[in-house]
């Protein structure tokens, strides 16, 4: 059970989490919105989430080095794209909060790629990492990040292209000279 008092004109609340006494600003004269905040602190603990001011000092930066940690701890093969992408992701995000990192910010840094010239594939590359970092926010005990937001991927366009048809195998093969065509097997699929 928590509190509301005022200091000034301005209202604050008191609340518990386990046994110990927090008091937050509530930023308003009026003591409805305080009633308000206060009810939402002891909604958030009752659920076991840490209330709203601890997200609001995580930055970017420390989630993603603790992503890079965890690319080295599992000695993932994949380690150096994934410091290209952080690298990459800094250049954007870096310096901001986790409540900051929103689906519409994500969308500017996906124009700012894509104006750069980078390919579809690897915007989607970076965006994988993001959500990744995020998530990996999301489960640390305590969590360091409440939500991840929607990260849209881009579609790939990326087919292959350059390989033969079997039938255009066929007539290639029956064109080579014979020093370059090989002996076929009895049970070949490149022989008819």
């Amino acid at each position: 059970m928590g509190s509301i008092y005022k200091r000034g004109s301005v209202f604050w609340i008191q609340y518990y989490r386990n046994g110990k006494p927090y008091r937050e600003s509530a930023k308003t004269e009026k003591e409805t919105e305080a009633k308000r905040l206060l009810r939402m602190r002891e909604g958030e603990i009752s659920e076991g989430k840490i209330t709203g001011i601890h997200f609001d000092k995580v930055r970017f930066n420390d989630l993603a080095d603790g992503f890079l940690a965890d690319y080295r701890i599992n000695e993932k093969k994949s380690l150096q794209r994934a410091e290209r992408s952080v690298r990459q992701l800094k250049t954007f995000f870096d310096g901001y909060r986790v409540p900051e990192i929103t689906t519409p910010k994500i969308q500017k840094y996906i124009e700012k790629r894509l104006e750069e010239g980078k390919l579809n594939a690897t915007v989607n590359r970076e965006l994988s990492a993001l959500k990744r970092i995020l998530n990996l926010g999301l489960q640390q005990t305590p969590p360091k990040v409440d939500r991840v937001p929607h990260i849209p991927m881009l579609k790939e366009n990326n087919v292959r292209q350059g390989f033969f048809e079997h039938s255009d195998f066929i007539a290639l093969r029956d064109a080579l000279p014979s020093y370059l065509s090989l002996p076929c097997p009895t049970s070949s699929f490149f022989c008819p």
